[in-house]
């Protein structure tokens, strides 16, 4: 793909771009090859196709910048899906931006002219993409091939290539349908600067997809079986939904019917949701089977200043620590509004009560250094704490401690130092002896200590903790010991009601809260679980004061949000800190490892993946009459499932509406290039009722024309095609 000198008759543009007189001619540049010169090269089909996969991804030659496709567009916004993204995205409730270059700002306040370099650069992207692939497609035809001896085994192999060229030509069209409707039109039957571009109405462009789509159904592989990043049956069909999906804004026509059969096929053809949402939008995403097509990044041999590189340090700045998101400079521009956060819960980490260390800190350390850390003296976190502040110390401590192993032999001192005096045990009785003998921990596992220096006497018995009560349905829920945080956790599901922590599953020994702090007291009051769900409890009984922690887990995890010196409202666009920062995407793998480059990321984009099926088939079922809405409820909340760890954010059948499922939409979609057109599908992008943050340029958001549900023809366009109207309002 890197090595591919563009074809003088691919970069001859539709007239939709530009106009030539006389295209016929032979390249006297040496390093522009003619179409016939190329393909006798071996494995030219390939590489040529490589390139128009390129298109998604790519904006020139070079990479990230030098012989650009487009002459006189910026090769950063000027890049397929950093384009895309500014049209799909920007111009709603999910993303603005900080920057004030030329007209970016227009798309958040839904004010963009027919003279809009951003909204010129997309419309030539498309059509330099659709052109680049009329080309191939002209290239492979039965004649063509025989017309150069090709073998049976290669014209086999171009069969499918050329499927794929058509799939691509054909995602380029839906996206100038959705975003320009009224669309100059040319394919491989076109002689090349022959003719003007005539303009299709969306019914005719509608019709032209659809029919192309299911053409090549036959010639394509089956879903999964093609090379990673290629299209396959699975692409096809989901483009052919969303086409679908879609057909009561394109052409007032209501479709979700046949939406509902092509998402009926995906579901049934071996895509798995990922079991970790987060991981979708990581730098080894390409592992996960939920994505059915993506544009494909590599940090060494995919780099531009569009894609995924745009989105990940778009994202950074303010306190945002960039090699975090897998990065080693911040671009800080874009954010979010105030309307899509308050989809989420309030509280986005689950934590509903802290630990609280209380006068921890000020407690007498009685130190416990041993064989099961080294015999560290100088641990100052390795100790029992004394039971009182109050001087003088009244040297009595307590704590727990945890050993990995049998037979443990530790010394107990007042002073972190190696020659400090340290008290052992001569005859192994509970009695204290300066430089006494080490005292011996049989088993392992976690031990209770008390020692009271005044009498120079200790115990240490082995506990186990659990929690019980209405909360766990009356059965002890055992904690285990979690070496990582030092802490005893267990992971549980709970109901409403109450619980408490107690020793050895017997209620001599319980703890619970009565001030509501998080500090644990003897016999304190049993604490409260306000709603259902899984949840994480820890127990931290190291030294006084005790303290614990509740986190309910299932929870919405799709929040992924920065906040840290965020201001969740909007007072001035311009600054990076207001509005909370989107942290989906990052340059980092699954197992925390940096992508391979620091600036460009080894992330993919996830044009289309299997949660978005699971949405699209629910809707489908709520809107078709008589629609069966049990199971648009069971595809609903296999999304929901996955993103809560478990059933408790379900939905039921009788709660289950077309609302709803559109702020769905925006949960798990967000950033992914579908928020645009879902409002204006459910009627809420422009003239609706629902407003967000400076849309109409208005800080608490104003309704705009619904004209601009759509957006205009470049005016540089119209003035090369004098067969081109305008769309209405503009």
């Amino acid at each position: 793909m890197r090595n591919i000198k563009i074809l003088t008759i691919t970069v001859l543009l539709l007239g939709a771009v530009s106009c030539f007189k006389d295209l016929d001619t032979v390249p006297l540049d040496p390093d522009i090859l003619s179409a016939d010169a190329v393909y006798k090269q071996p494995g030219a089909y390939r590489q040529v196709l490589a390139k128009l996969y390129a298109g998604l991804a790519l904006s020139g030659q070079e990479g990230p910048a030098g012989q650009n496709d487009i002459s006189g567009i910026d090769e950063g916004f000027g890049q397929y899906l950093r384009g895309f993204w500014y049209h799909e995205e920007l111009s709603t409730d999910e993303a603005v931006v900080g920057w004030n270059d030329q007209t970016i700002k227009d798309f958040h306040a839904q004010s963009w002219a027919d003279g809009d370099v951003f909204v010129y650069a997309f419309y030539s992207r498309l059509f330099v993409q659709i052109a680049l692939t009329n080309e191939y497609i002209r290239e492979t035809t039965d004649a063509k091939l025989d017309s150069r001896s090709t073998s049976a085994a290669m014209k086999a192999e171009v069969k499918r290539y050329r499927a794929e060229a058509r799939f691509l030509r054909a995602l380029s069209y839906w996206h100038a349908l959705d975003n320009f409707r009224n669309v100059p039109f040319a394919t491989e039957d076109d002689v090349v600067g022959a003719f003007v571009p005539k303009q299709k109405d969306p019914k005719e462009l509608f019709q032209y997809i659809e029919s192309e789509l299911k053409a090549i159904l036959p010639d394509l592989a089956d879903s999964r079986a093609n090379e990673y990043g290629r299209a396959d049956k699975g692409a096809a069909w989901m483009l052919l939904a969303k086409l679908y999906l879609n057909a009561e804004v394109y052409i007032h026509e209501a479709r979700y019917t046949d939406c509902l059969t092509y998402c009926e096929f995906i579901l049934n053809a071996g895509y798995e949701l990922e079991p970790t949402y987060a991981n979708l939008f990581l730098a080894d995403n390409h592992k996960s089977k939920e994505i059915i097509f993506p544009v494909a990044f590599d940090g060494l041999n995919t780099r531009t200043y569009g894609g995924t590189t745009f989105i990940i340090h778009a994202s950074v700045g303010g306190s945002m620590i960039p090699e975090q998101s897998g990065i080693s400079e911040p671009w800080a521009g874009t954010r979010t509004t105030q309307q899509l956060i308050e989809k989420f819960p309030s509280d986005l980490t689950g934590i509903k009560v802290d630990f609280n260390a209380g006068q921890t800190v000020l407690y007498p350390k009685l130190y416990v250094p041993g064989s099961h850390q080294g015999w560290d003296f100088t641990d100052l976190l390795n100790s029992l704490a004394a039971t009182s502040t109050v001087a003088p110390n009244n040297k009595i401590y307590e704590g727990h401690k945890y050993f990995s192993s049998s037979n443990t032999r530790i010394f107990l001192t007042t002073i972190p130092a190696p020659t400090a005096p340290k008290y052992g045990d001569n005859g192994a009785n509970g009695t204290l002896e300066i430089s006494g003998d080490t005292i011996r921990i049989p088993q392992a596992g976690l031990h209770f200590f008390k020692v009271n220096l005044n009498t120079k006497t200790y115990t240490i018995e082995k506990r186990t903790w659990s929690i019980i009560g209405t909360a766990t349905g009356g059965v002890d829920v055992n904690l285990s010991w979690d070496p990582a945080n030092e802490k005893l956790v267990a992971d549980a599901p709970l109901v409403v009601g109450t619980f408490k922590f107690r020793a050895n599953q017997d209620d001599a020994i319980n703890l619970g809260d009565n001030g509501t702090d998080a500090l644990l007291e003897l016999n304190g009051t049993e604490i409260q679980i306000a709603e259902p769900g899984n949840y994480k409890i820890s127990l931290d009984v190291d030294k006084p004061d005790y303290t614990y922690q509740i986190k309910l887990t299932s929870f919405d995890h799709r929040g992924m949000f920065y906040t840290d010196g965020q201001n969740l409202e909007i007072n001035d666009l311009t600054l990076f800190t207001e509005g909370y920062a989107v942290n989906k995407f990052k340059n980092i793998t699954s197992d925390g490892m940096q992508g391979k480059d620091t600036y460009y990321p080894d992330t993919d984009f996830p044009m289309f993946r299997l949660a978005d099926v699971y949405l699209m088939a629910s809707e489908c079922l709520l809107r078709i009459p008589g629609g069966d809405k049990n199971r648009a409820a069971d595809l609903f909340n296999a999304v929901r499932t996955r993103a809560f760890t478990g059933s408790s954010g379900n939905f039921t059948v009788e709660q289950l509406d077309l609302p709803i499922i559109l702020d769905e939409r925006a949960r798990e979609l967000y950033w992914e290039c579908h928020r645009r057109q879902d409002l204006v599908r459910f009627g809420q992008f422009t003239d609706g009722t629902y407003k967000w943050a400076w849309k109409g340029g208005v800080k608490d958001g104003a309704a705009v024309e619904s004209y601009r549900n759509i957006y205009p023809i470049p005016s540089q366009d119209l003035g090369a095609n004098p067969g081109l109207s305008q769309n209405p309002g503009y």
